[in-house]
């Protein structure tokens, strides 16, 4: 049972949000307020609660679909183990709390995660990814935004760059991240009929695609001391990862992606939340070396 509610949640996806959030949140907090340990696990909650609904409502909106890809058809829902309606209303129950929690520590916060549902579970799910080639890019809009409602519940002013930092590096990662798995998987998108990058436009456009991307993604954690407080910690952090993505990308381009799929995919993974956690350890540092 607990094997299913997590598939129905992608409780994977789930975590990776909620320590997305988590960065975000302590990256806004403002060091003179006083930390209020309420705030900080509703906070994280009401993320838990949005992404878990959102994403087991992607399944009861696809669950047809999930049937025509040996990937997915395993899935609570497309697998028949959950009925749609059962999954639709966990999913929208879980919606309304992480909503209800969101809302009530930060409206900015609230209206973000509603923003990121709306999109998620509207344009997206029912057009852009059955219709489009490039359906990731606008796709990862609401992805990269669990990293702004935690920053948002903490400091409302959510179009500074500390937040702008935190939102691209989320959104610039989505793109090689969901590409390389759309190659990996490329057999099943077409059962599906889905025109993921890979069927539509080619091996060789996907790959471009993929290191346009990295480059943009790589080059934005350099430019962070432009976005956000940074100190030698950031070099020691930052320029190691740096260096293992693009090693990773050229050698998993060179082999035609035949090669270091599982290499750069963690690598992208691992450099994401490396990226996200840098300006947390500069802005908190003071607290373990005694000095800002």
């Amino acid at each position: 049972m607990l094997k299913t509610y997590a598939d129905l949640t992608k409780f994977g996806i789930v975590v990776f949000s909620v320590l997305t959030g988590l960065a975000g949140y302590a990256t806004g907090f403002q060091i003179e307020h006083s930390f209020d340990w309420k705030i900080f696990l509703e906070t994280l909650l009401g993320i838990y609660f949005l992404s878990s609904g959102s994403l087991a409502l992607n399944q009861v909106q696809d669950w047809k679909l999930d049937q025509k890809m040996a990937r997915t058809s395993k899935r609570p829902i497309a697998s028949g183990k959950i009925k749609p309606a059962a999954g639709g209303i966990l999913s929208v129950a879980f919606i309304f709390v992480g909503l209800q929690l969101l809302f009530g520590i930060e409206p900015v916060a609230g209206w973000v995660g509603l923003v990121c549902v709306v999109f998620y579970n509207g344009p997206y799910t029912l057009y852009l990814k059955k219709k489009w080639a490039y359906g990731a890019v606008p796709g990862a809009f609401p992805g990269a935004l669990p990293v702004t409602i935690g920053y948002a519940a903490a400091n409302p002013d959510i179009f500074n760059s500390e937040s702008l930092y935190l939102f691209l590096i989320m959104f610039l990662w989505q793109m090689p991240h969901f590409w390389v798995l759309a190659i990996k998987y490329k057999d099943d998108y077409a059962a599906g009929g889905i025109p993921v990058l890979p069927v539509a436009k080619g091996l060789k456009e996907t790959l471009f695609q993929i290191n346009l991307y990295t480059l943009a993604y790589v080059g934005v954690a350099v430019a962070a001391p432009l976005f956000v407080h940074a100190s030698w910690l950031y070099v020691l952090l930052t320029v190691p990862f740096v260096f293992k993505v693009l090693q990773e990308a050229y050698r998993y381009t060179k082999s035609n992606a035949q090669e270091r799929f599982l290499a750069f995919f963690m690598w992208l993974n691992v450099s994401m939340l490396v990226f996200l956690v840098i300006p947390v350890i500069d802005k908190w540092n003071f607290l373990f070396i005694g000095s800002n």
